[in-house]
């Protein structure tokens, strides 16, 4: 018998000015419009990178206008570390592997929080190693 999932339960009242205004603040971005830009590039690549029901529960989690960017990629095949992402970031977006990586934990720190700790969880599972670390959190490995 299969363990039934508990759909990821969308966690009402923020709005996507909210969540660039809570982005702006961790990131210290020194306007909204940057942001904005840095929030859509950043769920852009992470679009690319998640497929089956942690993208579809995360999608749920996020401000329709976050969500639309999130879900509007193509997932890729290819499977990029978490420092592969960074690298991949900072190249679509001319900028460079620290400033990605800033911009990166800036934006995934929040979309950790609005996920919450479950889905987080198997978001993270899905993920190659690396990641952990973008989304605020430390990347625990069993001894060999």
């Amino acid at each position: 018998m299969l363990p039934l999932r508990e759909p990821a339960a969308a966690r009402p009242g923020m709005t996507f000015h909210q969540m660039l205004e809570r982005i702006r603040y961790e990131g210290a971005y020194p306007t909204r419009e940057r942001a904005e830009a840095v929030t859509r590039a950043v769920l852009a690549a992470l679009g690319r990178r998640l497929t089956g029901d942690e993208r579809v529960d995360l999608a749920a989690c996020l401000p329709t206008e976050a969500a639309l960017v999130f879900t509007g990629q193509i997932p890729d095949r290819q499977q990029l570390t978490g420092w592969g992402f960074v690298k991949d970031l900072a190249t679509r977006t001319s900028g460079t592997p620290a400033t990605a990586r800033w911009d990166t934990g800036a934006v995934l720190t929040v979309v950790g929080h609005l996920a919450g700790p479950a889905l987080l969880d198997r978001t993270l599972a899905q993920l190659p190693s690396g990641y952990a670390l973008l989304f605020g959190r430390a990347e625990l490995t069993q001894a060999a």
